[in-house]
């Protein structure tokens, strides 16, 4: 290719002589380092220019007195004169633009005939790759006009003239960049790359975490788009209107999980007239928010505080205060309420509670107080005192008193005895519907008491236990006049020995007799199953107990993690003896594999490239999970 054909505008008085540049190399040192993309570059520098002047020409031309037409106003000589000469440079340039136009065409054409180019389609599977010949010839010619390396070459952001490097990067409209323009987009793209990933990397963590928390993805329905919106632009908001209640404590529970409950935001939520007010964290509210509630909220007839720890002796004061009478209170980690307080509270507002639950009180509320219960609660029908580090065994007895009990919850930190429990279940028995007894050091007499005396258990909660047997289990369920169970939880129910952990020979724990036992009792009406780390139940009873010709309807969540006997069969057989659970938690077995999920079920806690839940998605086979 000749110095004409690459650079086509033809500038007067230079004659360039017909030499290729392929063959002729130009040396490095050359004088002004003159190359043929230097004089292309001037050639459009003198074109931009001459548009230059024409354009302001044009503008002279247009700028006539208001009122006259322009035959009416001749122009001045000089502007006459500018007029014509700037028409003579359009001519020329437009004649220029032509001629470059032609010789580009010609190039490319060339370069469509050439042999190069003929053998590159020729790569090709197909014609649609390389479709449009133009573009591919136009982009081939392009490359060859780039500037070549040891070149010099104007930086296309900020201008500078830099040296062409086989390593210099195009702009964003085609030109090369200097060095440091190249490292500065180098950083950008990084940091975007970095971003994407982090971003990427977090949203994959919050959908596992989510599917952990029984929160699916899919499409919403439209009052979860509108709630999440409005709890997203709550400082916006001045009221909630007419609101349903359900919505309203949704919004509480967006709002805490966020850690967004404040001062401001609770004010939305102390509606006058409402009888029910729940926060689920309060740990960045302060006592007047507290004061505040019963301030605008005097008919609350239901308290729910969650991490409620500014609840002190001064919000105390100011309930006891007031003519309020709850019915539900529900505080969690109100610890700094003095004992003095509590005795005052029951002895004045006792009368009406029927729903009481405290948790984490640490030193405060112990055995004093619960000898008051039966005493100023005649209506108490719901008792739970959890995380407590002050109660032993005199204030448990206390609780046998209450015969209005109908569901109880009891986790002491302290060590007690059997006989206590004992007492209680034989004094408030027979009506209980809900028995949660946690991490206490109870044996078979308390299932003994429970088979003698209560009747109408429908929930029933015994965890975190090594004194219990398995014989004591199985005769708990056998011939018991308690109908059948709809909720179980033995987790951690088990032997616990480092010297010798797999044998056990006194048959510790919740374990095989139990388990059949439980299951010929309640397993028709059963939905909920928690036997997690009862691992001495046998593989021979997970295979008796989910045989062929059992079925278990009512069955929808069972978590047998930790249980060593439990494998990919023994998974398969719960799918099919229990068709309508929706999720099964199997963390700690390594015998489960490869089991194949039934559509619509979840098995949770397999560690997959998934995550470590995977739900079965087709009929008949299923998905794999391993």
């Amino acid at each position: 290719m000749t110095a004409q054909a690459i650079c086509p505008d033809r500038l007067p008085r230079c004659t360039l002589p017909s030499v290729s540049l392929q063959n002729a190399a130009i040396p490095p040192n050359t004088s002004h380092n003159i190359s043929a993309n230097q004089i292309r570059q001037d050639a459009n520098a003198r074109r931009a220019a001459a548009l230059a002047a024409q354009q302001a020409v044009d503008a002279t031309n247009d700028a006539t007195a208001p009122g006259t037409e322009p035959d009416d106003c001749p122009a001045p000589a000089p502007a006459r004169a500018r007029r014509s000469e700037g028409k003579a440079q359009s001519a020329s340039k437009r004649k220029r633009d032509e001629e470059r136009k032609k010789d580009e065409e010609k190039a490319i054409a060339k370069i469509k005939a050439s042999k190069t180019f003929q053998r590159r389609r020729q790569q090709y599977d197909s014609d649609d790759e390389m479709s449009d010949e133009d573009e591919a010839a136009r982009a081939i010619f392009e490359e060859r006009m780039a500037p070549l390396p040891d070149q010099m070459e104007n930086c296309e952001d900020c201008g500078n003239r830099f040296r062409v490097t086989p390593y210099s990067r195009r702009g964003d409209d085609g030109g090369l960049l200097c060095p440091k323009c190249s490292k500065e987009l180098d950083k950008e793209e990084a940091k975007a790359t970095k971003r994407r990933k982090t971003n990427a990397g977090r949203q994959r963590r919050q959908i596992q975490s989510n599917l952990l928390d029984g929160i699916y993805p899919g499409a919403k329905d439209l009052m979860t788009l509108c709630i999440e919106t409005l709890a997203k632009n709550v400082d916006m908001a001045e009221d909630f209107g007419d609101l349903p209640p359900a919505m309203v404590e949704r919004l509480s529970g967006i709002l805490c999980k966020k850690r967004e409950m404040r001062s401001d935001p609770l004010n939305l939520f102390l509606r006058p007239g409402t009888d029910t007010v729940t926060v689920y964290d309060g740990a960045r509210l302060s006592s007047d928010d507290y004061i505040r509630i019963f301030q605008y909220c005097p008919t609350v007839k239901d308290l729910r505080l969650r991490d409620a720890v500014q609840f002190k002796n001064t919000v105390m004061d100011h309930l006891l205060s007031t003519k309020i009478t709850l019915e539900k209170l529900n505080l969690h980690g109100a610890n700094l309420i003095d004992d003095e307080r509590w005795n005052r509270f029951f002895k004045e507002k006792g009368e009406n509670l029927k729903t009481f639950k405290l948790h984490y009180t640490d030193g405060h509320f112990g055995d004093e107080q619960l000898a008051l219960l039966p005493k100023t609660c005649p209506n108490l029908t719901r008792l739970k005192i959890v995380h407590n580090q002050k109660v032993t065994d005199e204030g448990l007895e206390h609780i046998a008193k209450i015969s209005s009990l109908v569901h109880l919850t009891i986790n002491i930190y302290g060590k007690t005895s059997s006989p206590p429990y004992v007492e209680i279940i034989n004094g408030v028995g027979p009506p209980l519907r809900t028995l949660c007894i946690d991490k206490a050091n109870i044996d078979d007499s308390v299932l003994e008491a429970i088979h003698e005396n209560c009747q109408n258990i429908q929930k029933l909660r015994l965890t975190d236990n090594e004194f219990m047997t398995d014989r004591g289990f199985a005769n708990l369920f056998t011939n018991w006049y308690n109908p059948p169970l709809t909720y179980i939880d033995f987790h951690k129910c088990r032997h616990i020995d480092s010297n010798d952990p797999r044998d056990n020979l006194d048959g510790i724990g919740f374990s095989s007799l139990g388990f059949e036992a439980l299951m010929a009792h309640s397993g028709k009406t059963l939905k909920h199953v928690d036997i997690n780390s009862c691992r001495h139940i046998s593989l021979q009873t997970f295979e008796r107990v989910f045989a062929v010709d059992k079925k278990y309807l009512d069955l929808t969540f069972m978590n047998i993690s930790f249980c060593q006997a439990v494998n990919d069969f023994v998974v398969g057989c719960i799918f099919r003896s229990c068709p309508n659970i929706k999720q099964l938690v199997v963390f700690g077995n390594f015998g489960v594999r490869s089991v194949k999920i039934p559509k619509g079920k979840i098995l949770t806690g397999i560690p997959t490239a998934m995550g470590m839940q995977t739900e079965g998605t087709e009929d008949g086979e299923g998905r794999i999970a391993g």
